[in-house]
């Protein structure tokens, strides 16, 4: 396994990867190094095919407080060029996430803000502690929650995305389940189990259908393709021709 500073990754006999936010002493702010951790990560997640889904996941209060301290001073301190840079890595960041090929859970134990709740945008399936509780917090800051922006709006719908923006209301899990950020919101007790019970329906299904079908996802729903009908027919029989999809359906139908 690849060493990182801020980041832990680990993957179990079963093929379970734990992507492990590890800054404890700042609330697992994300800095540069993270950033760049992060994108590493995802890389040698794809290209371990072992590999079947990945639990995001930290520990302590938090789950991720956004963005870090010092690098947003860093950030200050830049012109405008430098200032688009940094925006460019986060969102470089974001995006390798919301692309990884295998299923990735969001384990949130904690608070979360700005950039942490763009974390939990981009996960698959998101299962949330009822204590924690969340905020869009840039506005207070003079910023707007930009490169974070495409993955929240998307997921949470325009009518809430404004209220929660322009105003930086702190919401609770309860909420945020209800504006489709959680998939589930469980007693801190249940967490693990909870994320358990989505693990094991994961495994019961074939990786390279779930692979396919998470791109199938994002396309149809992020308007990728001009012609949705044509493109899930060709979709569906690329998958027909699977040496995964033909044994399990001899299987299935006891041939």
């Amino acid at each position: 396994m690849m060493q990182f500073e801020t980041i832990l990754l680990d993957v179990d006999a079963r093929g379970i990867a734990s992507l492990t936010l590890n800054r404890p002493d700042k609330h697992h702010a994300i800095n540069e190094t993270m950033m760049r951790e992060l994108i590493a990560a995802c890389d040698r997640i794809d290209q371990d095919p072992a590999i079947r889904a990945v639990v995001m996941k930290a520990e302590g209060k938090s789950f991720c407080a956004g963005g870090d301290l010092g690098w947003m001073r860093a950030q200050a301190a830049l012109d405008r060029a430098g200032k688009m840079d940094g925006a460019r890595l986060l969102a470089g960041m974001l995006r390798r996430l919301d692309e990884l090929s295998k299923v990735l859970i969001a384990r949130v134990q904690g608070n979360a803000a700005g950039g942490g709740i763009g974390l939990i945008a981009v996960a698959d399936i998101v299962i949330a502690s009822e204590t924690a509780s969340f905020a869009l917090t840039e506005t207070k800051l003079g910023l707007i929650p930009a490169t974070i922006g495409p993955y929240v709006v998307r997921r949470i719908g325009e009518g809430h995305a404004r209220r929660l923006i322009l105003n930086a209301s702190r919401f609770t899990a309860e909420d945020a389940l209800r504006f489709g950020l959680v998939s589930r919101a469980v007693l801190p007790e249940k967490l693990d189990d909870a994320v358990e019970q989505e693990l094991r329906a994961l495994l019961d299904c074939a990786p390279g259908a779930v692979s396919d079908a998470k791109r199938f996802i994002r396309a149809l729903a992020r308007g990728e393709t001009s012609d949705p009908l044509s493109f899930s027919i060709e979709a569906l029989a690329d998958r027909w021709e699977t040496a995964e999809a033909k044994e399990r359906i001899v299987r299935f139908l006891g041939g």
